[in-house]
């Protein structure tokens, strides 16, 4: 298992542009990817899951995967959070 901690960086958080992005970006991989946030871990290929996160800006997120890609789908998904999903 591969993770990454990265931090909400674009002022509006994840909604539903940026949960969009997400599910595209992991729906690329094989490997199980999960966002946590607190106590909550859902499946980043679920959009429903990203939203109901409720991940506002400067949150703190652990992006794990675990699989035969796992190392790439987390770099990934960290750089949509890096770029701020290109929102700014």
């Amino acid at each position: 298992m591969k993770q990454k901690t990265t931090t909400i960086k674009n002022r509006a958080g994840i909604h539903a542009r940026p949960a969009a992005l997400i599910v595209q970006t992991a729906s690329q991989f094989e490997s199980n990817i999960f966002l946590e946030k607190d106590t909550e871990k859902i499946n980043a290929k679920s959009i429903m899951g990203i939203i109901t996160l409720g991940a506002s800006y400067k949150t703190d997120i652990i992006v794990s995967a675990e699989g035969s890609d796992e190392e790439e789908a987390v770099e990934a998904i960290a750089a949509l959070f890096e770029k701020k999903f290109e929102e700014e």
